[in-house]
Parts: structure tokens; sequence; C-alpha cells
């Protein structure tokens, strides 16, 4: 698949790249997608939850009431999870969310939302750039000389740059992201993708191992 490439300001530069079938051009894998995207969900998840249990409450360890002939449900001290105030039963605690999942499954998961975007043609390749000072309204000018303004837009990097993540940081429909920390729920989340020519080859490179 040939797609055209485009400079910062938006003109056609009369190049085309051809995007690599084994990555843009796959069956995409439903499963695998689900898989990897509850991956990167679940390690998101912090896991700091926590109850106290009836060990772990401070107060009188005096039997409130008799055993029986009360009339209504069984209670012993005042930490009792039946009485307002009293411990949790089986409460949350502390726990570590994340699972192992196979590096085949999280490559075959990018390559099929990345195949996903190439359908819709959601995949927009520029020339490699750099801005001058981290400014704002250079991102803001960027995205609407591309037409992807009023879209929710991820900018893929060949590498970290300081002042292009800088520039977008305040806008809330840009992310910016380096070709090999490219993750599928990203992909995803992004209503096109706008990626420099270098970053192509770079996921390329990573996705083609």
């Amino acid at each position: 698949m040939e797609v055209s490439v485009f400079n910062i300001k938006g003109e056609d530069t009369g190049r085309k790249v051809t995007l690599n079938d084994s990555v843009f051009g796959i069956e995409p894998n439903d499963h695998a997608i689900y898989l990897d995207v509850k991956h990167y969900m679940a390690a998101q998840r912090q896991g700091t939850a926590k109850s106290k249990e009836r060990s772990e409450l401070s107060g009188s360890t005096k039997k409130l009431g008799r055993q029986k002939g009360g009339g209504g449900a069984r209670r012993g001290d005042i930490n009792s999870p039946v009485l307002v105030g009293g411990a949790r039963v089986f409460g949350p605690k502390p726990r570590n969310y994340s699972f192992k999942l196979n590096k085949k499954v999280k490559a075959l998961a990018r390559r099929s939302a990345l195949s996903y975007k190439a359908q819709e043609n959601a995949i927009v390749v520029i020339e490699d750039f750099t801005l001058e000072a981290p400014k704002t309204k250079s991102c803001v000018e960027f995205t609407k000389n591309l037409n992807v303004a009023d879209k929710k837009v991820l900018v893929v990097l060949p590498e970290s740059n300081k002042k292009v993540y800088l520039s977008a940081r305040n806008l809330q429909n840009v992310r910016v992201a380096n070709a090999a920390e490219l993750n599928t729920y990203r992909v995803l989340d992004a209503s096109v993708m706008v990626v420099t020519e270098n970053a192509l080859k770079g996921i390329e490179a990573v996705l083609t191992k």
C-alpha cells in the first residue's frame, strides 16, 4: 500500500512511501488486540485499595450481647462486620493486576491495530521535522495544516523530541509517542496517526524482527 508524504505545512511533497504489508496489511486478530489492551490497562492500575479487617481495627474486644435470644444476628465485639463502623469482610487488599503476555502476541496485536488504521486510511506520513521552540501554537498550526485538528491525533516520532512533546502536552486531542514505544492501546485510541518517515522505518524494523 502506497501513501503520499506531506511536509509540516500540509503540502504534498510528490513522494510516496510503501507501507510494509507484513505490518500494515495483515488480517487483524481481534483476540490478540483484546489481550494486549487488557494487559496495558491492567498495568496502569495502582492496586493500592485496602480496607481493614477485624483484627486490624482498634476497639474493645468485649462481647456486646448474649449469644442467643437477642432476636438478631450474633455479634461479638464492636469491630464486628455486622455493626456500623465495624470491619469489612473479604475487603480489597493491595495487589498487582498485571499479567504475563507473550511478546509474539503483543507484536501481533500491534500489527493488527496498525492494519486497521491502514484500512481506514487513518495514517498520514510526513517528513521528519522538529520545532524551533516548544510552543503549543506551533502544534496547533501543524495539526490544522494536515487537516486533523478536529480529530484525536497520535504523532509518532523516531525518537524522543522534547520540543514536540512540550508543544503537544497542553492539547487534549494530541498525543506524542516514539516508534519503539508504540503500543496497541494508543494506536486504537487515536482517530488518526501522523507518522514521520524515520518513525515509519522504526515501526517496521521493530515489528518485522
